[in-house]
């Protein structure tokens, strides 16, 4: 199933693999340059089905360093394009882009929230710190939260005017979405905080926002961490239940990571760990879903595959490790995946 074709909206995966959206801290001003047009483009040329672009900052303050990606300009834009059109042109993949906002987690450098000075005010559903050395994020009024579901669908309308085939929107990892989902992190008292429904109504005005900049041609993820390893807080039931709506808005797939919100939380890890999350909401919300989590291996990927618990496999430190992971598993397998053709001297058939 990994070289088997599948599709989202118009939008056909020529195989299962997907690179999942890692952050590379590499930009200035929220600009991609040579390095990331490398670093995409050489997954591309490995064969990759899916290949997803880090998390982008809808807004300056959404960035969880200043060197993450941005997407809140044209000119930002302008420069993602310059990759989406090399990936298009020279390869069968795919490539997709995860707009985000860090909230009370941005303004950080390894993982150590900077100076203010250098940095800026982090906003949150609540004056609650990620963790108590923190500052006292800013909390969102409600003008304020309208303004940052504008600011997610411009950046979408961004994204699709820069080629992008697939929108992800990151609701996950303790970021802002997953901050307002959680009731650890949400103690509003207003149409955002309470209730389910009103914690994961900002989430939902995003999604709806972000579709009305969407066609058949391009479709539309939801990451989301399926439980946050903490007492009363987001979990595996609200997740199911939160993919059901989302299912519901036009949401193609939800990509089920977990944890993030909750400093200091113990979670096991292990191969595949997060893949039972997955598992799970694809089959209690009958909703495609994207498996992710120490995925290291041809085998272990067509097992979780041909086992029902997801449909796409999210691959992260792996992808790193060797860019043409897809296409290696191919030669082993014999199975069709893209090569680049000035290679076609070092192609193995079994």
């Amino acid at each position: 199933m990994l070289y088997t074709p599948i599709k989202f909206r118009n939008v056909e995966l020529k195989n299962r693999w997907v690179m999942s959206p890692m952050c590379m801290y590499s930009c200035e001003n929220g600009m991609a340059n040579d390095f990331h047009f490398v670093h995409y483009g050489s997954r591309a040329q490995g064969g990759t089905g899916l290949i997803m672009v880090e998390a982008t900052g809808v807004e300056p303050q959404g960035r969880i360093t200043n060197h993450c990606m941005g997407i809140w300009n044209d000119e930002q834009a302008e420069k993602l394009q310059r990759i989406t059109e090399f990936v298009h042109r020279n390869s069968e993949s795919k490539i997709g882009i995860q707009l985000a906002h860090a909230g009370r987690k941005g303004s950080t450098w390894k993982n150590i929230q900077i100076p203010i000075e250098e940095g800026w005010e982090t906003v949150a559903p609540s004056s609650i710190p990620y963790h108590p050395s923190e500052r006292i994020p800013h909390a969102l009024s409600a003008d304020e939260i309208k303004e940052l579901v504008q600011s997610f669908k411009n950046a979408a309308g961004r994204a699709v005017k820069a080629g992008f085939d697939i929108i992800e929107i990151h609701g996950a990892h303790g970021y802002l979405i997953h901050q307002f989902l959680s009731p650890l992190s949400n103690i509003r008292t207003d149409e955002y905080g309470g209730s389910f429904e009103n914690r994961i109504r900002f989430l939902i005005e995003v999604v709806d926002a972000v579709n009305e900049e969407l066609n058949q041609d391009t479709a539309l993820f939801v990451r989301i961490s399926g439980t946050e390893y903490a007492e009363n807080g987001w979990d595996l039931e609200s997740s199911v239940a939160l993919a059901k709506v989302l299912k519901e808005h036009a949401v193609d797939l939800v990509d089920v990571s977990s944890g993030g919100n909750i400093h200091g939380a113990k979670i096991s890890v292990f191969d595949g760990y997060q893949v039972p999350f997955a598992a799970r909401v694809r089959n209690e919300a009958s909703v495609k879903t994207g498996a992710v989590g120490l995925i290291t291996e041809l085998h272990q990927a067509e097992e979780i595959l041909q086992q029902g618990e997801a449909d796409l496999i999210f691959v992260a430190r792996e992808i790193l490790r060797n860019p043409y992971l897809a296409v290696q598993g191919s030669f082993e397998i014999g199975e069709d995946c893209f090569f680049p053709p000035q290679y076609d001297r070092a192609k193995i058939s079994s």
